[in-house]
């Protein structure tokens, strides 16, 4: 009997997580819409997003071109919880945090060996097909500058 209430509690516990997940406007693969992004000069861009539910946590991969034309693939994995989680093959960054806003809204940062190095938000447009993202940086010359991604679901 005791076997069955646990099997029973982690089944509820795991339909419940995959339908938290589900209902995330941000999961599923992204394509950066050149026509209606605003890049700086000079700076790299993330081309293909894809936000997947791991376990509990939600793996965030980027494929894109660095600053210097190079091909780039970072991955991160973590919660929206505010806390900064490892990023993995970012030149410009090595932690990053993602905290929830409302459904449709995220904040991050990024910082390479404790200094912040990007923040920025994510705004899912209330249809879920259009993703919009605002970063802030600042250039090798200490310049402030913003730019904006305009994604589409996939």
């Amino acid at each position: 009997m005791r076997l069955r209430t646990i099997g029973f509690t982690l089944a509820v516990c795991l339909v419940a997580a995959a339908t938290a997940f589900a209902a995330d406007p941000n999961m599923g693969t992204w394509k950066l819409n050149d026509a209606k992004s605003t890049i700086a000069a000079g700076n790299g861009k993330n081309d293909t997003v894809v936000y997947e539910a791991v376990s509990d946590n939600v793996k965030v991969s980027i494929d894109g071109t660095a600053a210097d034309g190079k091909a780039i693939h970072t991955e991160w994995t973590g919660k929206f919880d505010g806390k900064e989680y490892a990023v993995t093959g970012d030149p410009t960054s090595d932690m990053r945090s993602y905290t929830r806003v409302n459904a449709n809204t995220l904040d991050f940062a990024s910082q390479q060996a404790g200094k912040p190095t990007l923040s920025g938000q994510i705004v899912v447009s209330d249809d879920g097909k259009t993703r919009t993202v605002t970063t802030h940086a600042k250039d090798e010359k200490g310049m402030k500058v913003t730019n904006t991604g305009v994604y589409d679901k996939q």
